[in-house]
């Protein structure tokens, strides 16, 4: 029996359709124990994303992102957040939306693209599911400065960081981004 057996929508309300998609949904749930139970849910749906990790492995550099988050920002984060370049796929393949996205935000050309995983990263509420990425860069692949779109109120600052470094700014709280942790991690296990 598939997930799908187990589950009987009855009920789809949207409660906000202002930046991203936000429904509220009661449905009737199959227990292992062979009792079904309605429970209500609130779904975000904002689409799914694409995350990527530049690196120079001979430099032992990896390139990183600063910016402003509003939602961290309200939850206590008094700073800009340090981020891997991610984005919204918008339609698009996950690799090329990766490729323009890292583009755009930090003005590299990545060649290398190898994607190494997928993760839900709310599971409990938001719907999008974030194709993990690496890739390498050199010094030679910037060309331009990158920073995002401001009509999209992007105002990115792009960082190249020694990867010791990151991995010390993860383990004092200065990274929290969890997409970027997850990613310094993989390449502590596989590239550096």
């Amino acid at each position: 029996m598939s997930i799908a057996d187990r589950v009987r929508v009855e009920s789809v309300r949207l409660l906000s359709d202002n930046w991203y998609i936000l429904k509220s949904t009661t449905f009737a749930f199959l227990r292992s124990d062979g009792a079904w139970q309605t429970q209500s849910r609130e779904t975000y749906d904002r689409g799914n994303g694409a995350v990527i990790l530049l690196y120079d492995p001979d430099r032992r550099t990896v390139i990183l992102i600063r910016q402003f988050r509003y939602p961290a920002f309200v939850n206590g984060c008094d700073d800009l957040l340090i981020e891997a370049p991610a984005g919204l796929l918008d339609d698009a393949e996950p690799e090329a939306r990766i490729r323009a996205e890292v583009e755009e935000e930090t003005g590299y050309t990545v060649r290398d693209v190898t994607r190494i995983f997928e993760a839900y990263m709310s599971p409990g509420a938001v719907t999008e599911k974030l194709h993990f990425f690496i890739g390498r860069y050199s010094p030679s692949d910037r060309t331009s400065a990158g920073g995002g779109h401001p009509d999209e109120g992007e105002d990115i600052e792009v960082m190249e960081v020694a990867f010791d470094e990151a991995l010390a700014m993860m383990a004092s709280g200065a990274i929290q981004d969890a997409k970027t942790i997850m990613l310094l991690q993989h390449a502590a296990l596989h590239i550096f």
